[in-house]
């Protein structure tokens, strides 16, 4: 071979090799070209596709170093906390600008009654009338308090649209306008607070899905527990009340599994709620919300446990009063055909009328004097708390009462703090019932809770006046902490109220003070002994009652029959159900038709023998197979058939029933007789046999 015979075949060689890796070159490029079309969501038509790719592979390995330390449930449950105690420190701090602005422009009034008057009444109409017409026009269900439907959720009903962004923004913007007007209508936080942290706790539900890089997102039930206790944790920094709250009131069936989240959000709350108080230099360091200073040498005598016993049986027969009274005014509004109308058609005027109304009756320079309309809220509880005896203060003609200086002298414009703290528990006993049919976003626990206070006040107040300056006649002696009546008297009263013992660690954990835990734990025990008695219905259950809100332990407690329903007489159809000779036909026309998880099969149509069930996703493979195989084959030769654990008889009541899918967390329940197939309890069908069985309601 010559010279240019091996050049050439050199040349050809090289030739193939620079073919090879160019050929290489493109392979490479149109693989890093589809990486990047699948890291970008197979968009291809956006911008920017290698800096989103970058991006993404950060968030990756940012997610798989976090995910190294602890399970992406536990940033969640932290971020609920941090971000509830944000809205929630938020909504104090513009609340507490339109109420400046209010006490200002009705100061700057001063020696102008009617324009005083107009001022007092116009200011929280307008607010409320805004509340009103926002909320309702933004989400109608963003009106009232938020917790029985959150219960009714926790029981394993699903109702979205109580979770959506628009009732959030709308609950949120309704709230902080009818606080605004708390000198008038006397109305609270806590109620809508927990539904706003159930709300953010559904999307972090869903945020957290994605973090896992999960298709299915995983149920919101124990989000939405953590998330309760969140909501009292973060309006008063009391972690370990708000988990108590959200056992008793939210959960029919609290599992332990939520024990440990629900501390840690609800203490990441409360401790950013109490840091931000500190930041804005509303406190000086962490401490309780309303800080009391009781004496530790004797807090009390041994003989005044007798006297808070008598304070709990009193708030336990105030309780059973309102209760009935507001049991009275849901089933008034809903015959009375003209409030019916007025509802339906014209809620803002509705509000405005009746917030006319109020603050007509809380104006200052009349009616309003002997109700101390001129404190807020928490003025009105910081007062009510104090441990000095209002009776001897008030006596001494050397001191000089500074309502700036001593909020408590707004109690004494006779001179005698007796009478006006009576006077503001028979006129806030109606008005309170009253404010509560406002259909606007409004709590009802803190009105409850310096209902009860006063309450207590009246008692302490009334015994030292009766004992002079104490039990014992000798000055050296410790006086009678009037104070103390209150804080009992609030946890009592608002315990019954609910039917909870919550309220008496809420007591503890607002004040700081532990001297008091026995007498407070005994009256709320006390209270709630003589209002659970006659299985009457507690305040969230009669919200639920009219509403009609498919809440079975509240249907318990005015529908005792319910008690012997048996599932076979309100069970309808078994439903979407496969044979295991079922063919690809069958099975994709039940795909088409149901929307369960989970497909029970039965060994034939005629005998509905139940074998188990088949996931839908081994359902689609199962379609998949038989499309790609010229053999047809049945259905329990491909898919996998799951045995059924728990099986309940058409003889089981619905109680029971709903028992079981509670704790068990489940989302469907077989109901068999002798092996064959009857019918399936799901939660919408739960839901629908409870909704037929309140109708007579």
């Amino acid at each position: 071979m010559d010279c240019s015979q091996l050049t050439n075949t050199a040349k050809v060689s090289v030739g193939y090799k620079k073919d090879g890796a160019v050929q290489n070159q493109k392979d490479i490029s149109v693989e890093e070209k589809e990486r990047l079309v699948i890291l970008t969501n197979e968009q291809p038509w956006k911008p920017w596709q290698r800096s989103r790719f970058w991006v993404k592979e950060c968030l990756v390995k940012v997610r798989c170093v976090m995910g190294s330390l602890m399970e992406m449930e536990w940033y969640c449950f932290a971020a609920l906390g941090v971000l509830t105690a944000f809205l929630s420190f938020l909504m104090d701090l513009s609340v507490e600008k339109l109420l400046r602005a209010h006490q200002w422009l009705f100061s700057q009034l001063e020696g102008h009654s009617l324009l005083q008057f107009l001022s007092w009444t116009l200011y929280p109409v307008s607010l409320c009338t805004l509340s009103t017409t926002f909320s309702q026009s933004v989400s109608p269900f963003s009106a009232g308090s938020g917790v029985p439907e959150v219960r009714t959720m926790l029981s394993g009903v699903d109702m979205p649209h109580y979770l959506s962004l628009t009732n959030l923004f709308a609950k949120y913007v309704g709230l902080i306008c009818t606080l605004a007007a708390g000198r008038t209508v006397f109305l609270g936080k806590v109620g809508p607070f927990v539904h706003l942290s159930t709300m953010v706790g559904g999307y972090l539900n869903r945020l957290c899905t994605v973090l896992r890089g999960e298709r299915e997102e995983k149920t919101e039930g124990a989000m939405l527990v953590v998330a309760a206790a969140v909501g009292v944790a973060s309006c008063f920094g009391a972690p370990v009340s708000g988990v108590l709250f959200s056992v008793e009131v939210m959960c029919s069936h609290f599992a332990l599994r939520d024990y440990c989240p629900c501390f840690f959000a609800a203490a990441c709350g409360a401790l950013t709620f109490r840091m931000l108080s500190v930041w804005s230099s509303d406190q000086e360091t962490l401490q309780a919300l309303f800080q009391t200073n009781f004496s530790d040498d004797l807090p009390f005598y041994p003989v005044e446990i007798l006297v808070f016993t008598i304070l709990g049986i009193l708030c336990g027969a105030c309780s059973c009063v309102y209760l009935f009274c507001h049991r009275w005014i849901l089933q008034f509004i809903k015959t009375n055909k003209i409030l019916v109308k007025m509802l339906s058609t014209e809620k803002a005027l509705y509000s405005a009328i009746l917030v006319f109304l109020l603050a007509s009756l809380t104006f200052p320079l009349s009616a309003g004097q002997y109700m101390a309309s001129n404190l807020t809220m928490k003025q009105l509880l910081s007062s009510l708390l104090e441990n000095r005896q209002w009776t001897s203060t008030a006596k001494n003609a050397s001191a000089v009462l500074q309502p700036q200086l001593c909020p408590w002298s707004e109690w004494c414009p006779s001179g005698n703090p007796c009478l006006t703290l009576g006077f503001f528990l028979v006129m806030k006993l109606w008005m309170l019932v009253l404010a509560c049919t406002l259909p606007l976003p409004a709590g009802y626990f803190m009105p409850v809770f310096i209902y009860g206070a006063a309450l207590g006040r009246l008692v302490g107040e009334a015994l030292a006046y009766v004992s002079l300056n104490g039990i014992y006649s000798d000055q050296d002696k410790n006086q009678i902490n009037p104070g103390g009546y209150a804080l009992a008297g609030a946890a009592a009263f608002s315990g019954a109220v609910t039917h909870t013992l919550s309220p008496a660690l809420l007591a503890l954990e607002l004040t700081g003070q532990s001297t008091h835990a026995t007498p407070i734990l005994l009256a709320t025990l006390v209270a709630n002994a003589l209002a659970r008695s006659g299985q009457r219905p507690s305040f969230y259950d009669a919200l639920s009652i009219s509403k009609k809100l498919p809440h079975l332990p509240s249907l318990l407690l005015v529908c005792p029959k319910l008690f012997s329903v048996a599932l076979g007489k309100v069970l309808n159809s078994t439903g979407p159900v496969l044979e295991w000779a079922a063919g690809p036909m069958e099975v994709q026309q039940v795909l088409n038709t149901s929307t369960q998880t989970q497909i029970p099969v039965v060994e034939t149509l005629g005998s509905k023998i139940l074998l188990g069930t088949i996931n839908r996703s081994d359902l689609q493979t199962f379609l998949f197979h038989n499309h790609n195989m010229i053999l047809k084959k049945q259905l329990g030769d491909i898919c996998p058939i799951q045995p059924v654990s728990v099986q309940i008889s058409p003889d089981t009541t619905v109680q029971e029933a709903h028992r079981v899918l509670s704790v068990l967390c489940g989302q469907s329940l077989f109901v068999t007789e002798k092996g064959r197939l009857c019918g399936v309890v799901t939660w919408p069908e739960m839901k629908r046999m409870m909704e037929d069985l309140t109708n007579d309601l």
